[in-house]
């Protein structure tokens, strides 16, 4: 099972989830996406805690209200770190974890130390917590089949983006070509023009040409 919740420190709400146990955070580590930042209470046992960042937002960026609602969740489901005061939540992209064969269950590793930022809690704000714990949801969910559904949609997605780029090259191709037959033509006719204003020969002038 998986326990969502929903934040409205920021406007649209953002969702944060997390596995209801260990086995399940194997499934979130495996399954997750690149929209995904995860957060754990650092050198502590702690929940897998995510962030489903909103489209316009980026893991460097996460506005501070944001970020306190996942480090005050993670350090609640935690049952050491919600004791204690003054402990560091760590959060890094979700395709930052590494996961080996011979970790235990629940248990990661970083691609990249550079890519995994801290965040500072002092102590538990319940007001935070129970904010959130009033949107929990708990839900299964076929990590599999929602993978599959994802990768679809983003597929279309690329389409539609793709297909649009073509368009907009072709109108812009035509719009140019216009352009460039406008531009003959103008010249075309000042030219004419320019022989229309010359001087006009007389009829001696024009029988010596002819001579």
């Amino acid at each position: 099972m998986v326990l969502f919740f929903t934040s409205t420190a920021v406007d649209p709400p953002a969702t944060i989830y997390m596995g209801k146990d260990k086995v399940e955070n194997e499934d979130l580590i495996k399954y997750g996406t690149t929209s995904d930042v995860w957060f754990h209470v650092d050198k502590l046992s702690s929940a897998h805690v995510y962030l489903r960042l909103p489209e316009t937002m980026t893991w460097e960026h996460i506005p501070q209200p944001l970020l306190v609602d996942c480090a005050q969740l993670v350090k609640a489901n935690s049952i050491e770190g919600n004791k204690k005061a003054n402990i560091t939540v760590i959060y890094t992209p979700w395709d930052n974890l590494k996961k080996t064969g011979d970790m235990a269950v629940g248990q990661v590793a970083f691609h990249s130390d550079k890519k995994v930022k801290r965040i500072h809690v002092a102590a538990r704000e319940n007001v935070i917590v129970n904010r959130l714990n009033r949107t929990k949801q708990e839900k299964e969910v076929d990590h599999e089949q929602e993978r599959i559904d994802r990768v679809k949609a983003e597929s279309s997605k690329r389409r539609q983006a793709a297909n649009e780029k073509r368009k907009a090259d072709t109108e812009l191709a035509k719009a140019r070509e216009a352009e460039k037959v406008a531009r003959s033509y103008d010249i075309l006719h000042a030219d004419v023009d320019e022989e229309d204003d010359g001087p006009r020969k007389t009829v001696a002038e024009m029988e010596e040409d002819f001579m």
